[in-house]
């Protein structure tokens, strides 16, 4: 079985996260969640590692280690997470299957929670 992983990493992103981490002593990673606010009502968060917590979900992809903030698993499940650099904006981007809706600026979100069971079966599933 392979380990259960709530977010998928493109190539894109890790690199990103590589120089992220790259650039700041005693960074492990970043971590992923979520608070309210925003006019459609979530956001997403982004924060440097430098301890990571048991609590969180890792996820690796080519050396990048992302963690998520275990209030945010639910939302976050089954998303993919992306970097891209525009004209417009350059950042992460977030292709999340929780989501209901979006505002126009694209930084704020609607997030309906993921199955409980769902998540809880795909960890035990991964644990075996």
């Amino acid at each position: 079985m392979g380990r259960f992983a709530v977010i998928s990493m493109s190539e894109k992103a890790a690199a990103r996260v590589l120089e992220i981490v790259g650039a700041r002593e005693n960074a492990h990673g970043i971590r992923l969640g979520i608070k309210k606010g925003g006019c459609a009502g979530m956001e997403y968060t982004v924060d440097l590692v430098t301890e990571p917590s048991l609590k969180d979900d890792h996820v690796e992809r080519d050396g990048a280690h992302v963690y998520v903030a275990p209030e945010a698993a639910l939302f976050l499940l089954g998303t993919e997470m992306d970097f891209e650099a525009t004209t417009l904006r350059t950042g992460f981007t977030f292709r999340n299957p929780n989501q209901s809706s979006a505002c126009g600026c694209g930084e704020s979100v609607e997030l309906k929670p993921a199955d409980l069971k769902a998540l809880a079966e795909a960890r035990a599933q991964s644990a075996v």
